[in-house]
């Protein structure tokens, strides 16, 4: 069964080889280092308290490698429902102890178990249940869920103080543990005054029985096209109703390909909290029954639900249909089939990853696939496990967009990388150009989503001052993709309403005249004393910020890594006391 991976934070350098050796274990976990004093780290982070509050936050498994002291004094503010505390664990700098703290229902000590294992040491557990039953009742094994956690503490009590307990249902790590179990008898088990019962039905625990569902139900959903989603809902709660199944048995929601996308599968997967797969129709199992041939919701749910398994319900309303298959064990939904496609557009930021919003971090985070020119992937970082990595050259954005849109509609999670904001000549435009005119019916159902960065322009105003701080307009002078003579005619408005303008793309290798021209067209109406700034390789360790005139001003001074900022006739230069400069544009507007 597939689990969140664990982010490994780590405060120094010596911290390092224990922290990989931990990575090793887990795929797809990731090294969070203190930056300045660590390094060769998969995400650099620069305030130990909000990166672990963060991860915290989304459910990520911590395993912090420092003193548990300052864990527990970091997280504390956020601790109020220990149902909703993913697993954090402290081990040592050298790796001689492993604690865990937080998570008890989410398998934390299942987890010190494991990284003490690959340590060589024995994990810290103080659980009283755990060690003596050697299984975790409050924390079942993924593919079950506890359906009453708040009685387990005196149930445990009462197991701990010497009564028995009766297993009903099969589940080898109860039956394999150490539990106190009555042996079965004609009068099943009498001296057992405790019950564990293990069922995919909806039944009523109480305090003396620990009811545990297992994750084995394969719900298939087909003809949704025209049901609102909180009908789709309701109907779902309806058939499992009359099904008599406990909604925390249900593995997954499944459904054709061309389903994909569709507002109630969505609506649905969100109640239950389960994924929503897809199968392609040449993938279903064969079925003998007419019956069930006639309804694609019985193949799809058998086909889901894998061989051993057996069809409890199907049903057939006017606007949908639903079967439910359960499976012979539990099983991980998300190994089955293909899930919704996801696009992200994210932008970097210009320059390396302390220019990067938490949520772009994430997604790159997430993303099975990223695709990118070269030189922006490098800038993201690096790949963790299982991640692959798509380069193309920098020209070749349609086709660019065209490639992930494919990959996305394959069901793969895809960040498209631009730098600075994705939505700023850059490549979210590219993705939805190609989706316009390409109108191809698979890409219809991807979950698509913008995730914007700092542009250039606003590191470049940052880095002086404010110059943006008034009415402004953006121009690319590039005519790759649009007539030089529109360029000119903006350039020639713009100065004439009295704009600040940020030139994008000012002058590259092919294009040497059009800065000189734009120069030439903004002295005709702006005063050669306006401020320029010019802002090259911004966010990186070459970055230079400078001020000049517009009379000064020449081509030469400006790459395609430049980003050129010329002033209005209101922007102004502060020296400051050793010779820089601050350059802003007031507010207030004085002709």
């Amino acid at each position: 069964m597939n689990r969140i991976p664990p982010a490994i934070v780590i405060l120094g350098q010596n911290s390092l080889p224990i922290a990989k050796k931990i990575s090793a274990h887990f795929s797809g976990s990731q090294i969070y280092g203190l930056i300045d004093r660590t390094d060769d780290t998969d995400i650099n982070f620069s305030n130990f308290g909000e990166t672990l509050r963060e991860l915290f936050a989304t459910e990520t498994p911590i395993i912090a490698i420092c003193a548990a002291g300052i864990i527990i004094r970091t997280l504390a503010p956020l601790l109020s429902d220990k149902r909703a505390e993913p697993p954090v664990l402290a081990v040592a700098e050298d790796g001689s102890a492993v604690v865990p703290l937080l998570g008890g229902l989410h398998g934390v000590n299942d987890l010190a178990r494991e990284i003490a294992a690959a340590l060589g040491v024995q994990p810290a557990i103080t659980t009283t249940g755990d060690i003596r039953f050697r299984t975790a009742l409050l924390s079942p094994p993924q593919g079950y869920y506890l359906a009453n956690p708040e009685d387990a503490k005196t149930f445990i009590s009462n197991l701990l103080a010497g009564a028995k307990v009766r297993l009903e249902g099969a589940a080898s790590w109860l039956s394999e543990s150490n539990l106190p179990l009555a042996k079965p008898s004609k009068t099943i088990a009498p001296d057992a005054k405790l019950t564990i019962r293990v069922t995919e039905k909806a039944i009523a625990p109480t305090p003396d029985c620990l009811v545990y569902h297992p994750v084995i139900a394969a719900v298939a959903l087909t003809k949704l096209s025209n049901i609102e989603p909180e009908i789709a809902v309701s109907f779902v709660r309806q058939v499992l109703q009359k099904a008599g199944l406990a909604p925390a048995s249900v593995a997954g929601f499944f459904a054709l390909k061309e389903e994909m996308g569709n507002p109630a599968l969505e609506a649905v997967s969100q109640y239950f909290k389960v994924p929503v797969r897809f199968f392609n129709l040449s993938e279903l199992v064969e079925l003998d029954s007419i019956e069930f041939i006639e309804n694609k919701a019985s193949q799809i749910a058998l086909t889901a639900a894998g061989s051993n398994s057996h069809l409890i319900e199907s049903d057939r309303p006017i606007s949908v249909n639903c079967a439910i298959a359960l499976a012979a064990q539990p099983f991980d939904a998300r190994a089955i089939g293909i899930s919704r496609g996801k696009l992200a557009i994210v932008g970097t930021g210009p320059g390396g990853a302390a220019w990067m919003s938490p949520e772009v971090k994430e997604i790159l985070r997430e993303a099975t696939d990223w695709v990118g020119y070269k030189f922006y992937l490098d800038l993201a970082g690096t790949l963790r496990e299982g991640q692959k990595r798509h380069d193309s050259d920098n020209r070749e954005e349609i086709d660019r967009a065209r490639f992930a849109l494919d990959l996305a509609a394959s069901g793969k999670s895809v960040a498209v990388v631009s730098s600075g904001d994705p939505g700023i000549f850059a490549m979210a435009a590219a993705v939805f150009e190609a989706i316009d005119f390409d109108a191809k019916p698979e890409w219809q159902g991807i979950d698509i989503r913008v995730a914007p960065g700092i542009s250039a322009m606003q590191a470049a105003a940052a880095a002086i001052g404010a110059p943006l701080g008034h009415d402004f307009c953006v121009i690319s002078l590039s005519d790759i993709l649009k007539p030089w003579e529109v360029i000119e005619q903006r350039i020639a408005a713009a100065a004439a309403a009295d704009l600040v303008m940020a030139f994008y793309n000012p002058i590259s290798k092919q294009r040497i005249w059009q800065l000189a021209r734009a120069i030439e067209i903004l002295l005709q109406s702006r005063d050669p004393k306006t401020p320029v700034i010019l802002g090259r390789n911004l966010g990186r360790p070459a970055q230079s910020v400078r001020v000049c005139t517009l009379g000064e001003f020449q081509p030469q001074d400006a790459d395609m890594r430049t980003l050129v900022i010329v002033g209005s006739s209101q922007t102004r230069i502060i020296p400051r006391k050793y010779g820089d400069v601050w350059v802003y544009t007031p507010r207030r507007y004085e002709k």
